[in-house]
């Protein structure tokens, strides 16, 4: 082989090397300017027990899709329907079913249930109280009972604390205990973490919290010898708890999809649920539908 032959043959190899390295940088590029594509703006109101779980994941998300404007907002479940409703956000966050909801029109909005939580309630530590049947949690939110000592706790006057009109902590909470009665009028909060902070330092102070929001400061109380437990709700021995869900109106666009499908996936149902101390769908043993019916899995 002459010296002109070789080098012709050099720079051949040369030639498809450069050719080679070309498609593959172009491949990374296109994988990377695909990954990228994902833009548009996803805005999620309602449901202050949703809201802790729903801004982590989401700020999982838009760490993986940076175009992606992805706001997460409390306001109470009645508003995240009210508002998905009338279009005026991507996803309406709630802790009961659209059904649940008077002037929600249900069959206009599709469900997409992300988690469970547990809610119970809460009393400030002092009150002396660890543990109450059903029928004086009951007598307590509806007025009949208004000293911790007339359920064995401290001689305190009781002060309740309720949340507002709208919220579905409250819906889920009334439906649960008081199974129709009125409640007592009471201070009224708007958010559970604004309930936390009131009853930890209010003496004689009781309502209802997400288990997310349960904090030592706080004393959970036991009901009918039952501990608010994840393992308890996943049984339905502890009747006081719900899905979350986050309604969409029509075909929500791609960017909502995305935030949506992020949701039910395993980093997501595996890791961060359980972390922030709600329950997956997965786990779940029972379902309950909007009348309240549960039956097993």
């Amino acid at each position: 082989m002459n010296k002109g032959t070789k080098l012709a043959m050099g720079i051949a190899a040369i030639s498809m090397l450069l050719v080679g390295c070309g498609k593959a940088t172009s491949s990374t590029s296109s994988s990377k300017s695909s990954s990228a594509a994902l833009s548009g703006k996803v805005t999620a109101v309602g449901s202050t027990a949703l809201q802790p779980l729903a801004a982590k994941a989401g700020s999982q998300f838009t760490s993986k899709n940076s175009k992606v404007n992805l706001t997460v907002q409390g306001g109470g479940s009645g508003t995240g329907l009210s508002q998905v409703q009338s279009g005026a956000v991507s996803i309406g966050d709630s802790d009961i079913f659209a059904e649940e909801k008077a002037g929600i029109k249900a069959d206009t909005l599709t469900d997409h249930k992300v988690a469970v939580v547990g809610m119970g309630p809460v009393v400030n530590k002092d009150a002396g109280v660890k543990n109450l049947k059903m029928s004086q949690l009951k007598q307590i939110f509806t007025g009949k009972i208004t000293n911790w000592k007339m359920v064995g706790g401290k001689d305190q006057k009781i002060v309740i604390i309720n949340r507002a009109q709208g919220s579905g902590t409250r819906a889920t909470f009334e439906n649960a205990v008081l199974k129709g009665a009125t409640a007592v009028k009471s201070q009224e909060q708007d958010s559970n973490g604004a309930v936390q902070k009131i009853v930890a330092t209010t003496p004689g102070a009781v309502s209802y919290l997400a288990f997310s929001y349960f904090t030592n400061k706080l004393q959970a109380l036991s009901v009918d010898n039952v501990t608010p437990t994840d393992n308890n709700v996943e049984t339905n021995k502890w009747k006081i708890w719900s899905y979350e869900h986050m309604y969409t109106k029509g075909k929500p666009d791609k960017a909502t999809a995305a935030f949506l499908n992020y949701m039910s996936s395993k980093d997501v149902q595996n890791s961060l649920v359980k972390d922030m101390g709600y329950i997956s769908i997965h786990d779940m043993k029972v379902t309950k539908d909007a009348k309240g019916v549960v039956t097993n899995n």
